[in-house]
């Protein structure tokens, strides 16, 4: 695995970036892949102003990933979303992406690993939260195994607001997870 380059997401990567959180979360380029939520939810994980929206620091940032390529390039391989989360000393983590045809080659943990070290670096973030959709057990599995528990608190999903996506599914709901971040790892 080529070594990942995080940097702040610009409004001018906006549109590449709308297409690779789209294509990762939602239709058939997102089934290529194993985080795909293309059976529980339809239409778009994001669109331009939502995501705009989150690149707005101090207290916000979409970090990029990227990755060198055989010609020398760089390539967007994922990016994620993290906010500070005031007064808990925290973090909040979410739209972890990885483009499909890159996904099971540890670009995922070394991404998220990043972002808990950017959140502890920028912000001294004590912990990181996050939302999973409560029905993705494998993916919830995949945080545990990177050091994230269940807080026993849950959230409902937002039927009616389509910015998040057409539910197939009557039942949806957030689990959130938790993760302490130590002074010496993440």
């Amino acid at each position: 695995m080529s070594p990942l380059l995080l940097r702040p997401a610009l409004l001018s990567d906006v549109p590449q970036l709308v297409g690779l959180v789209n294509a990762a979360y939602r239709g058939d380029e997102s089934r290529t892949g194993w985080t795909t939520e293309a059976e529980l939810l339809g239409g778009q994980r994001t669109d331009p102003e939502s995501l705009a929206a989150l690149i707005d620091p101090p207290d916000r940032v979409v970090l990029i990933a990227e990755a060198p390529t055989d010609t020398a390039r760089v390539a967007a391989v994922g990016c994620v979303h993290l906010e500070r989360v005031l007064p808990r000393h925290g973090a909040y983590l979410g739209m972890l992406t990885i483009r499909p045809s890159g996904q099971a080659r540890g670009l995922g943990s070394a991404l998220l690993s990043g972002a808990e070290a950017h959140a502890r670096a920028a912000w001294g973030a004590l912990t990181v939260r996050m939302t999973v959709i409560a029905q993705r057990s494998e993916l919830i599995a995949w945080y545990e195994r990177r050091g994230y528990a269940r807080t026993g608190e849950t959230a409902p999903f937002p039927y009616g607001d389509p910015r998040f996506g057409v539910p197939k599914r009557a039942d949806l709901s957030f689990l959130i997870l938790e993760k302490p971040l130590t002074a010496t790892g993440y």
